[in-house]
């Protein structure tokens, strides 16, 4: 098992994840300021962070020591996957320390012609040594990637492609499934909203879990709140 001593810390618990991108209120076009939310996730208790951006990454692993998973968001014409989608990115996250790098294998369109599966491959030949995380949205997806050379599964892209299903709350079925079949540790993510949603995820199996618009975003947070006051009347 790749970077043992972090996934020990992480097992049974909540990683909190820390984003702001471009166009969110949290995103500031001078510096990061997201270490500042990892900072507030350590003291609460989380064992490691997930957070985009090279600049995030580097602030939060000097804030808070913690392990980070890495990933960027970033749109390229013809592809329909965004996190990390290519070697630059992958590259530019190892470059800074990532503990881990996560990617988008959702079997959706690439832009540069290659396969999600040529794409994983040669990520995992150039560095074998580098933890990776695989952001699925369905049991194939998740079984396919494990196979590929992948070290974690997460659940991170269910409800979010067009063919997953769409759920109102955390895929557990999902969750429960992979955590049952898939060799490697699964993470459970998505639509985590509440501690009782975290609790029953963490119940599922899986190796961990991901919480993050919950926690570390605000204008997600308060829109909650005003929708269910609205529709109240």
């Amino acid at each position: 098992m790749k970077n043992e001593a972090m996934m020990n810390a992480i097992k049974g618990k909540m990683i909190i994840s820390c984003q702001a991108v471009e166009g969110e209120p949290l995103y500031v076009e001078e510096k990061s300021i997201m270490y500042l939310m990892a900072r507030a996730a350590k003291m609460a208790g989380t064992p490691a962070i997930r957070t985009s951006s090279v600049r995030d990454v580097v602030a939060i692993k000097e804030e808070t020591g913690l392990p980070v998973i890495g990933l960027i968001k970033i749109q390229y014409d013809g592809f329909e996957s965004y996190i990390t989608p290519t070697m630059k990115e992958v590259d530019e996250l190892v470059a800074v320390g990532s503990d881990v790098v996560a990617l988008d294998c959702t079997h959706r369109v690439r832009g540069d012609g290659k396969t999600v599966e040529e794409f994983v491959r040669e990520v995992r030949a150039k560095y074998p040594d580098v933890p990776l995380m695989a952001d699925i949205s369905t049991y194939e997806e998740g079984m396919a990637a494990a196979e590929w050379g992948v070290d974690i599964v997460g659940t991170t892209m269910s409800g979010y492609t067009a063919y997953s299903p769409k759920v109102d709350g955390p895929d557990y079925e999902l969750m429960r499934r992979l955590a049952k079949d898939c060799p490697v540790p699964v993470i459970g993510e998505g639509k985590i909203h509440t501690p009782d949603q975290a609790v029953e995820a963490l119940d599922t199996g899986v190796w961990a879990i991901v919480v993050g618009g919950a926690i570390t975003r605000p204008l997600e947070i308060a829109r909650r709140f005003m929708d269910k006051i609205e529709k109240r009347g």
